[in-house]
Formats: structure tokens, sequence, C-alpha cells
């Protein structure tokens, strides 16, 4: 079954600069996961179920306002899950609320764990290269306002946004 996620996609030029950051530190998987915040975990979603997915996408980014998003310093999820991250310093409670209202429509996912928005910049790697992702990317800052939430699917090892939706509160 196709593997489909929704996410906030990081804006150029920080987009380009954490990726970039992310292949520095060796992470494998750098060139086929686009820096995102996401909202929506990698889910399977049977082609059948799209349309009906797509019309609660439009419906819920209908109802949100765009809002400003400030990505600030790093964090970790060690040593529960081997992961760096840039941190949602502002922005926080936006994500949380759509994360929400995305996963409550007709595509209902669990979490493994607690939603905690943020930018994964160093994932699976050994110790000395996560220690250095979180040091290297520690002063990290960049502000940006969020108009859409894009549909990404999981293509060929690679994912890709094939859909955008915009935030325009009616």
């Amino acid at each position: 079954m196709p593997v489909h996620g929704v996410a906030v996609t990081v804006p150029q030029p920080w987009g380009d600069e954490l990726q970039e950051a992310r292949e520095r530190f060796g992470d494998p998987m750098a060139s086929a996961i686009p820096p995102h915040v996401t909202l929506l975990p990698p889910t399977e979603i049977a082609p059948e179920d799209l349309d009906d997915f797509f019309f609660h996408l439009e419906d819920v980014c209908s109802g949100f306002e765009p809002f400003p998003m400030v990505l600030s310093g790093t964090g970790t999820f060690r040593p529960i899950s081997p992961v760096v991250f840039v941190q949602v310093s502002r922005g926080l409670a936006h994500c949380e609320v759509l994360e929400h209202a995305i996963r409550s429509g007709p595509v209902m996912r669990p979490l493994d764990f607690p939603y905690h928005p943020h930018v994964t910049i160093a994932h699976h790697l050994e110790d000395a290269a996560l220690d250095r992702a979180f040091d290297d990317l520690a002063d990290f800052r960049c502000d940006f306002t969020v108009e859409s939430v894009e549909f990404y699917a999981h293509d060929e090892g690679v994912w890709r946004a094939v859909h955008s939706f915009p935030l325009a509160h009616r």
C-alpha cells in the first residue's frame, strides 16, 4: 500500500541549508527527505481513500490562518531514540493543533511517541555524529510564515511533496 505523510516544508534558503547539514553529518536519508515538520507521520493510505483524505485536509487547512514559525537551536530524543533535531520555538501550538486535526479525520494514525514538532537533522547515526549535529546547529535560527501544508508521497525511497494545501481561515 502507498505510504504518505503531511508536513510543513522548511522553505528556502533554510531547507537547503538544513539538508546540506544533514548530508555533512553523514545521514544517508538526507537526500531522500526534505527538511520538514511532520504533521502526519508515514502512513499507509489506500488509493481509494485519498479523495476523502484530501477533502479532509482541505477542510482542516481552510480553518487555519497562516502562522509564524521560528526554528531555533537543537534538541535530541536520545537516549530514547537516536535523533538530533532543530527545535520549533514558535509555531509549536499551531503544529500541535494541526497535527491533531489531521490525524482525526478519515485516516486515523496512532503515534509511536507523543507528538513533538521538530526538524530532524541526524537520525540513526553514531554518537559522535549525533553530537556534532547537536553542536554544529546549536545557533541555527530562521523564521518564516507557514502558509500551507504539503502532502508527501514516498516513492522509490524518496519523499516528494505532491500537493499543497493552503492555510486560509474562513
